[in-house]
């Protein structure tokens, strides 16, 4: 998955999505890849239209129990 960068965000390094799987990619600047799903388009969009990406992941994707996530490696994450 193509991930794009971001900007101005202390823990959000790159961030992709995927509409058919509804899965979104985070790769955080400590290196770890994180996939979430399910992820609707309209969460993808208000991921990055957010001023505080960060504050945005926590409060509606990362605390939301009906999203689940997994740990990927890079050779695991869709390229």
């Amino acid at each position: 998955m193509n991930r794009q960068k971001i900007e101005g965000s202390s823990n959000l390094a790159e961030a992709g999505y995927n509409g058919e799987r509804m899965t979104l990619e985070i790769k955080f600047h400590n290196g770890s890849i994180y996939q979430y799903c399910p992820i609707t388009r309209a969460g993808w969009e208000g991921l990055m239209k957010a001023e505080s990406k960060g504050k945005y992941f926590i409060k509606n994707i990362r605390s939301n129990p009906d999203i689940s996530y997994q740990k990927v490696d890079e050779m695991q994450a869709d390229n």
